[in-house]
């Protein structure tokens, strides 16, 4: 499946607490929330969102970028009452070396909760197992110890830090590196799969003899 095909369409992927679908207009004001706060967008590439209007300019604008293959987000939004809390997806992606690497924003309001690492898990499962990658990585601004936290979570291993790698807001940021093989990420749910039927006794049930 090609990535940006897919964005055209209606994605759509569930969690148990999340449905992960197209950002919209009607999105706005949710995403208003939290992209105006500072500590939001603190460690990430963007300024605080100066006004409503802006964001909903921006959900408009990215409408345009799924039509054109050039935005592979997806909106966050919980089940139990439709509320938009974030965007994850998606920040760029290379075919011919069958690699994307993945981003993730969150309203504050809902840290600390394992939202993050949930959203990111489907996002993994979606990339391995239906668009076929073989690496998926996330970066991050060294500071941001609980984005560390996050990709670890979701089996991703630091690869390390490129010393004052980019200019941020005024000052050289340390930039980490997180990544996952598909190997090694679906190796590891099957070895959790196995662990958690042993745990409940059903292997020993299905190769015991009467």
């Amino acid at each position: 499946m090609e990535l940006s095909a897919y964005f055209r369409g209606d994605p759509r992927l569930e969690t148990e607490r999340l449905i992960l679908r197209k950002l919209l207009p009607s999105d706005a004001a949710d995403m208003y929330e939290y992209a105006c706060r500072p500590e939001t967008s603190r460690y990430l590439l963007w300024e605080p969102h100066p006004y409503y209007s802006y964001t909903v300019e921006l959900t408009r604008y990215l409408q345009k970028e799924y039509y054109e293959g050039k935005f592979f987000d997806f909106a966050v939004v919980l089940k139990e009452n439709g509320k938009m809390i974030g965007t994850a997806g998606f920040t760029s992606y290379d075919s011919k070396n069958s690699c994307a690497e993945v981003g993730y924003v969150f309203n504050p309001d809902y840290w600390g909760m394992g939202i993050a690492a949930e959203a990111l898990s489907a996002i993994l499962n979606f990339a391995f197992c239906e668009l076929g990658f073989n690496r998926v990585e996330a970066k991050y601004i060294a500071e941001n110890i609980n984005s560390l936290r996050v990709m670890e979570k979701c089996d991703m291993s630091p690869e390390g830090v490129q010393r004052q790698k980019l200019f941020i807001k005024g000052q050289y940021r340390d930039i980490g590196i997180c990544s996952v093989l598909k190997s090694e990420y679906l190796g590891e749910k099957r070895e959790n799969i196995f662990k958690e039927c042993n745990r409940h006794g059903l292997l020993s049930r299905l190769f015991h003899k009467n």
